[in-house]
């Protein structure tokens, strides 16, 4: 074949340094706009970016120019820096070094855009580890429990 088709969707999900509650209302709404400008220079058209405290969710279809370990560098060490530049408060603001990253049937794409969008809703009942725990059940990953929060 002489062509390369490629269209695969990804929800990223990391959380700030020791889940961290330091996304607060006033820098949350930028931060999202930022890390999705990052996306679209990567040609990772972002499709929603949203979150809640302590943790992002980046819903976007990934370049098949870009691994996506290195948009994920290039999102925490843009937006971190970026972020620090925002106030004093923000001075020791770090990303978690792992992060998980789950792919996305194109039809259920509105699904996860609205799940993104109920964070703040969605956290009055469930913590950010116990969200987490049920995305790698849900997509059967194996994990350590002690590596997943160090």
């Amino acid at each position: 074949m002489p062509q390369s088709l490629v269209r695969n969707y990804i929800h990223i999900i990391t959380s700030t340094k020791n889940r961290k509650p330091i996304i607060t209302k006033n820098i949350e709404q930028e931060l999202f706009a930022y890390l999705g400008g990052i996306c679209k220079n990567l040609e990772c058209n972002p499709i929603i970016v949203g979150g809640y405290r302590n943790h992002i969710h980046i819903l976007c279809l990934l370049s098949q120019k870009i691994p996506l370990m290195k948009l994920l560098e290039e999102l925490k060490s843009h937006s971190s820096k970026w972020v620090k530049t925002k106030g004093k408060e923000f001075s020791n603001f770090y990303w978690q070094n792992g992060y998980g990253a789950f792919s996305v049937n194109p039809t259920e794409l509105t699904i996860v855009r609205k799940y993104i969008l109920d964070q703040e809703s969605h956290h009055t009942k469930k913590t950010y580890q116990d969200e987490y725990r049920a995305f790698l059940k849900k997509y059967q990953v194996e994990y350590n429990e002690q590596y997943v929060w160090d």
